[in-house]
């Protein structure tokens, strides 16, 4: 097993603790191997019985219930910071991590492992200071074996390495089964998701319901279940090669060596009860084996996750813009942006947005519109900062838009998302203004009937999608930022609260001096904007003015 990348984890994480836990297990160990020891002293001495015999084994004894109570304590309360350290990082990585980017390693991935990886990295460091602690009592008892015959001892080392090389080839296999069980259970975990994601569409077509259980959902978890299958079945292997290796061992020395006359009888006493006393600390190191090596591969998929999400942004601004007043300046200003998706197998020419050359201006109204895959989503993303371009240049309020500083920008933008998600409570707002503005805000929206906030918590989120994109907009509306995007929020709403929606709520943010872009269909309104831009295979192919109410001419 390669643990010595499990152990600079392990000290990583906090040195003294590590390191305190490491020499109790050892400790313990060698007290276990120091009750043997005695055990033998007494078994040759049947008549020492003296009181520093009894004495030296009351204190073996103690020592080791005390130092494996020591462990127990230390091990429970640094796998418990462990496993909260871990999640909390990779957790700050995803919240800072280009959106794109996350895209990629796919939700599923993610998800296992902050799930299943960290909870295998926890139960592999509980299981850390039990194996240092049976390792330590085998080498102890190798120590005491050599003590009593160096000849015996040479025989024995010779029966151990070939017992290690059997052991070592059989967890290499394992190795790679466990590494293949876990992106198992990644495809595993997609095909929950699915589930969950799409069980309206499931329940509404019996075929597509019965196809992906018996072989979307089913094949996964067979998958799953055979590497599984896999893996315990060479364990089971690896425990019946220990034993061969034990009961050969124990054969040699019973009728091998003393025909040959190479042991003693009390030579083969101590050492017959050494290796009887040895053989459940060695079955232990082999059980816990797989967990450690399941820890292993865990840790590497951490580690991996942790560097492929690692975004170090040493010199993230984080000034606000002053309020522009309107038809000064551009607060936005695109220059011949594009934006391309990587390509994937079978597909020779992804998607480009671009290029967009475009200025956007406080309290100034913008339609987007375009047909399904014309890019309209793409370009909410790059226009909010969660895509980077890959030409072109990106500038608010006259400042150029870089790694650097692109949280900054970010922080200007309100979005409701056309599949935006809805959390419970107004996370990152102050009570005081929750508590001031959030009654009138739902009043405005018809829903102070049917939502109420306490702890700036919704008292419930069980509504229609056109009434969780209200409650969605009470959110953007704390916000107070300085460009607000609206992709199809109009799209599930009644007739009445799309008049809402376009003559006073729109109207009232373009009087506070902010930047208005809505992503739509409703050409009956678009009078009501400055300019409309269409898009077309991620193409602006008109960008026209609108009507009289805006603020340009």
């Amino acid at each position: 097993m390669r643990l010595g990348r499990f152990l600079h984890f392990v000290v990583q994480r906090s040195r003294s603790m590590a390191w305190l836990m490491v020499c109790v297990g050892v400790l313990s160990g060698l007290l276990s191997a120091g009750v043997l020891a005695l055990i033998n002293h007494v078994l040759q001495h049947p008549s020492d019985h003296s009181p520093l015999v009894l004495s030296g084994f009351v204190g073996l004894v103690a020592g080791k219930l005390l130092t494996n109570l020591g462990s127990q304590l230390l091990l429970v309360r640094f796998a418990q910071d462990t496993i909260l350290d871990l999640s909390l990082s990779l957790c700050a990585k995803i919240v800072r991590t280009p959106l794109r980017r996350c895209e990629q390693r796919g939700a599923a991935n993610i998800l296992v492992t902050l799930t299943d990886d960290v909870s295998w990295v926890t139960w592999a460091i509980q299981c850390f200071p039990h194996f240092l602690m049976n390792v330590a009592l085998v080498l102890g008892c190798g120590i005491f074996l050599a003590w009593l015959s160096w000849s015996v001892f040479l025989g024995v080392a010779v029966v151990a390495v070939v017992s290690v090389i059997g052991q070592q080839w059989l967890h290499t296999t394992t190795r790679s089964i466990i590494a293949a069980s876990r992106e198992a259970r990644a495809e595993l975990f997609q095909r929950f998701r699915s589930l969950t994601d799409g069980l309206k569409e499931l329940l509404m077509h019996r075929a597509r319901r019965e196809e992906f259980v018996d072989h979307e959902v089913r094949g996964a978890a067979e998958f799953y279940r055979e590497t599984n299958l896999k893996a315990t079945r060479i364990q089971a292997l690896l425990g019946v090669w220990t034993q061969v290796s034990l009961y050969s061992l124990i054969g040699s020395l019973v009728f091998l060596f003393p025909s040959l006359g190479l042991i003693s009888p009390e030579v083969l006493t101590g050492y017959i009860v050494a290796i009887l006393y040895v053989m459940g600390p060695t079955a232990s190191i082999l059980g816990m084996a797989p967990t450690l090596e399941r820890g292993q591969v865990a840790l590497e998929n951490i580690e991996r996750l942790g560097i492929s999400l690692d975004v170090r942004l040493e010199d993230i601004q984080t000034r606000e813009v002053a309020a522009l007043e309107p038809g000064t300046s551009p607060l936005v200003q695109w220059t011949d942006v594009v934006f391309s998706y990587e390509a994937k197998d079978g597909i020779e020419t992804p998607f480009t947005l671009g290029p967009i050359s475009l200025e956007l201006y406080p309290g100034e109204l913008v339609f987007v519109i375009g047909g399904n895959g014309s890019g309209k989503s793409t370009f909410v993303k790059v226009l909010a900062g969660l895509y980077q371009p890959l030409q072109g240049d990106v500038r608010l309020a006259g400042s150029m838009i870089t790694d650097q500083n692109r949280e900054w920008y970010r922080e200007h933008f309100s979005v409701i998302f056309s599949d935006f998600h809805l959390f419970k409570k107004l996370l990152g707002q102050p009570d005081s203004q929750v508590n001031e503005f959030v009654p009138q805000y739902l009043r405005l929206l018809h829903l102070d009937q049917k939502v109420t906030v306490h702890d700036r918590t919704f008292s419930t989120l069980d509504l229609s999608q056109g009434q969780r994109k209200r409650l969605a907009l009470v959110t953007a509306y704390l916000e107070d930022r300085s460009i607000y995007v609206f992709d199809e929020w109009a799209a599930d709403q009644d007739p009445q609260y799309k008049e809402i929606f376009y003559k006073t709520l729109l109207p009232d943010l373009r009087a506070r001096g902010k930047s208005v872009i809505v992503i739509t269909h409703d050409d009956r309104y678009f009078h009501l904007g400055n300019q409309v831009i269409k898009l077309d295979d991620g193409k602006v192919v008109e960008l026209a003015k609108a009507g009289a109410d805006g603020h340009r001419s």
